[in-house]
């Protein structure tokens, strides 16, 4: 059984989470994650279980290590974790939701103790090969809570028996092991080339409760580095080549300059 603990969520777009420990309590985090912890709390690294669970958990995007924080003082202690990126912060109550729940690889952020990250493949090739998230998945197990990261505004669905979900591949962060996950082709030249969404979309078919994420950190990284890109091209120019935009700006008409 994992750790009962209780929680807090802290801020808007950028959150933490404030874990509250009672002596002998524990969380277990992604290595990097906490932001603060009060007198009381050790930090225990380690592999989590052995070598085999060290690999399992770099598979699905996380650390060889996971760290463990232990409450072993006297009345309550609070530690806390941050997000990596702008997004919100999911409680999922995993012994209310059947003690498992699946993710897409690199969201877990923190959980009881006693809850355990393992690995879970799609069951069809074409969600594997065209899914986004390519054929591994976190599951995360147990009967206490757990916490993930994903980007954005996060929208929940609780697909009703047979209700379908077509979903941008890249905006999938968790759903219920009775979820069925399936890719689906968009169909029509014109939609594949131009449609802007890809050329497959995930199909979720319920019943199972679903989140979905606004802001893909894949996507976030493609904008910044498509700016820094151009940043850089503007740096390489120099002032021949501002003076060439600053004249084909007044030929044009532009009066901005």
């Amino acid at each position: 059984m994992a750790d009962i603990i209780d929680y807090k969520i802290v801020g808007d777009d950028m959150q933490l989470v404030e874990v509250e420990l009672d002596p002998g309590e524990g969380v277990r985090a992604e290595v990097g994650a906490m932001m603060y912890m009060e007198s009381g709390i050790e930090m225990q690294t380690s592999t989590g279980g052995g070598m085999f669970r060290g690999f399992k958990r770099m598979i699905t995007g996380e650390s060889f290590f996971i760290t463990t924080f232990l409450h072993n003082g006297s009345g309550k202690g609070h530690v806390a974790f941050g997000a990596p990126y702008p997004g919100k912060i999911i409680p999922l109550d995993l012994g209310k939701l059947g003690g498992q729940f699946l993710c897409q690889k690199d969201a877990f952020l923190c959980a009881a103790k006693g809850i355990e990250i393992e690995v879970a493949f799609t069951k069809k090739i074409g969600a594997g090969l065209f899914g986004g998230e390519g054929f591994i998945l976190q599951r995360l197990e147990g009967h206490g809570m757990a916490f993930i990261h994903a980007g954005g505004t996060i929208l929940k669905r609780e697909l009703a028996a047979g209700e379908t979900l077509r979903v941008d591949t890249g905006c999938l962060v968790a759903f219920a092991p009775s979820v069925n996950y399936d890719i689906q082709f968009v169909g029509g030249f014109k939609n594949a080339l131009f449609g802007g969404e890809g050329i497959f979309l995930a199909n979720w078919t319920g019943p199972g409760l679903a989140y979905l994420q606004r802001l893909p950190f894949s996507r976030l990284a493609d904008r910044i580095y498509a700016a820094a890109r151009y940043q850089q091209r503007g740096e390489k120019k120099g002032v021949a080549g501002l003076g060439g935009d600053l004249l084909g700006g007044l030929l044009g008409g532009d009066r901005n300059f």
